[in-house]
């Protein structure tokens, strides 16, 4: 009798329902869940009771440092060692007219995601920390206690990151204090997913012998996609499926079953459609429906194949202005549509020697990002629709794996009129070298030469030595980016 009331008991039934959740995930993650806010990029509590916070003085990757081998570790206490990121170059106003602008070197592990909105630009990487930038310094930071970061878009204040541990993590600036970001929502949101757990139906076979609710992604998101009319986040994962999220509530609304490998990239477009691409080699077209259900579900059904080939798609942007659909791939190439004409293909830009990681479209410019370490710009004429390469930005020790592009807010000094250049970009690169550097570019400008950084570049701030960092030193280990050199020898098809 004594047994069974203890079988029975609430504690019991407690850890059962507890062992259950955490056995859900088939990847591995911590048992706790990170803090609620944190402040200029530490928590408001005790480091004691957050040990998977991971600081410059406790990096991730067990490869060789170039802060360890470069002549500017400091061998005691300074200013340096107080941030995990060095600035390195000048301002907007002070810096060239094409070209680098400046570096942001992290100590924090490789970078795999950035977005800009207004002012201020949002880093993650394989720290689980996200740092936000404000005029080249660092401004503020928060972080997550598991899953790197893979993914972040941002939409009306809310900064939506997608990790490696198969969540989607929802942030939010206070409104007290901009320097103070809390996490309001995780996806699917707890409640969600007990109700959806207690259904049978509710389950879907992602392995043999073994299954999970259907409403929560069992392996890393790899990328998100807002569309902000319709109010709906879309997220793809390496388990093969794209899930569709409503902005108001968080509720996940649909889980489709995109590709038959890693979806690597989502993009949304105008009218509906969607565009998603994975490492089976296939950029699909989706047309989303609302369906008459009293919830407002939606339906996407797959209208178009638009490529079918052996080169695994990496990444996907849609111009919304000249209505053309870009699509990078592990060969190198980037390869378009025309919506407007029914999907016409239009040809492949072809800049880079190995496979292009990452897409970003603004204005009349497309840049690309490889793991040849450079940056492509190419430039759409707006007679007849050819592409002219502009430039190649090189400077990045290491592959380039996000991109993105925004119109430039700063006036250039005196001495040089950027106005006759025409429209003006600012472009930001984030690499597995651990660095962010943060280029310039016009639209008019005439074709140029590779514009490059690997001339020393001197520390800027006021009563510090002139000192830099020499290319190439300490990223060329066994566990840095030289995994992604060879990309088709190694086989990996997921980004």
């Amino acid at each position: 009798m004594t047994n069974l009331k203890e079988k029975n008991s609430p504690r019991r039934l407690k850890n059962k329902l507890i062992n259950l959740f955490r056995a859900e995930p088939i990847i591995p993650q911590s048992n706790s869940e990170e803090d609620d806010s944190t402040h200029n990029g530490f928590s408001t509590s005790s480091s004691t009771a957050s040990p998977d916070y991971l600081s410059d003085m406790n990096p991730p990757s067990t490869s060789p440092s170039p802060y360890n081998l470069s002549p500017w570790n400091p061998t005691m206490p300074s200013p340096f060692t107080k941030s995990p990121w060095v600035t390195y170059g000048g301002f907007f106003d002070e810096g060239p007219s094409t070209g680098l602008v400046g570096s942001l070197v992290r100590e924090e592990g490789h970078v795999y995601s950035l977005a800009a909105s207004d002012d201020l630009l949002f880093t993650g990487s394989e720290s689980k920390n996200i740092r936000v930038w404000k005029n080249q310094h660092e401004f503020t930071g928060f972080k997550c206690s598991s899953g790197f970061v893979k993914a972040m878009v941002i939409s009306n204040g809310k900064i939506f990151t997608g990790h490696q541990d198969g969540k989607i993590r929802v942030w939010k600036v206070s409104p007290k204090d901009p320097t103070v970001y809390k996490r309001v929502a995780s996806l699917p949101l707890m409640k969600d997913f007990i109700k959806s757990s207690i259904n049978p139906s509710n389950y879907v076979e992602v392995r043999r012998h073994r299954n999970t609710v259907w409403i929560r992604h069992f392996d890393a998101v790899s990328c998100l996609s807002l569309d902000e009319e319709a109010g709906l986040l879309y997220s793809g994962s390496w388990d093969k499926t794209v899930k569709v999220w409503r902005l108001s509530d968080f509720k996940c609304l649909e889980s489709i079953k995109a590709h038959d490998d890693a979806v690597n990239t989502v993009a949304v477009g105008s009218d509906g459609l969607v565009f998603t691409g994975s490492a089976d080699g296939t950029v699909k077209v989706w047309r989303r429906e609302m369906t008459k259900s009293k919830g407002g579900d939606t339906r996407h059904m797959a209208v178009r194949t638009l490529l079918q080939g052996e080169c695994a798609v990496t990444s996907i942007a849609v111009s919304a202005e000249s209505g053309i659909v870009y699509a990078g791939s592990s060969d190198g190439k980037v390869n378009y549509w025309d919506m407007n004409r029914r999907f016409a293909y239009g040809g492949a830009l072809r800049g880079h020697k190995m496979a292009v990681l990452c897409l970003a479209v603004s204005g009349r410019l497309v840049v690309s990002g490889s793991a040849d370490k450079s940056l492509c710009v190419w430039r759409r004429e707006e007679k007849g629709g050819a592409h002219t390469k502009v430039t190649s930005l090189t400077g990045h020790e290491g592959p380039v794996k996000c991109v993105a592009v925004e119109e430039e807010k700063y006036q250039v000094g005196s001495g040089f009129n950027f106005r006759d250049w025409g429209q003006k970009w600012v472009v930001y690169s984030g690499s597995l070298d651990r660095s962010v550097k943060v280029w310039r570019v016009a639209e008019d400008m005439e074709p140029q030469l590779e514009l490059n950084s690997r001339t020393p570049t001197h520390v800027t701030g006021a009563g510090r030595s002139p000192l830099y960092v020499p290319a190439g030193t300490g990223t060329d280990g066994p566990n840095g980016w030289d995994l992604l050199r060879n990309w088709k020898e190694h086989g990996n098809k997921r980004v």
